[in-house]
């Protein structure tokens, strides 16, 4: 599964998930700044990726429109980026069975 990034996380992201998550992007690094919902959904559902995200819009535009794109919505409140990182890392196993089901359009992720 390779995810994408909202602006609202950290670009550091890509590197320390690159091992479990290969092919990752962050939005600023594809579209550069500023690009609204509508334009990072359809990247992400042309380019392949899920929308890893803390943003309501996103997890409320999965339950709309459904997938593609798939949406991981982040419930952590204001974590940083390492614990955001542990984090997916620990549910790896969790988002590749969410990845494998071509009907599920959002897997919720919470804070330790």
């Amino acid at each position: 599964m390779k995810l994408l990034f909202d602006e609202n996380l950290s670009a550091r992201l890509v590197g320390l998930l690159q091992a479990e998550y290969p092919g990752s992007a962050h939005v600023e690094q594809l579209l550069g700044r500023g690009y609204g919902d509508g334009q990072v959904w359809d990247h992400a559902r042309a380019s392949g990726f899920a929308i890893a995200s803390k943003d309501n819009d996103f997890r409320q535009r999965a339950f709309l429109l459904g997938p593609p794109p798939k949406v991981v919505w982040l419930s952590v409140g204001n974590a940083g980026s390492d614990a955001i990182a542990a984090l997916l890392k620990a549910r790896a196993g969790d988002l590749q069975r969410f990845d494998a089901n071509p009907e599920e359009a959002l897997i919720v992720i919470e804070r330790f």
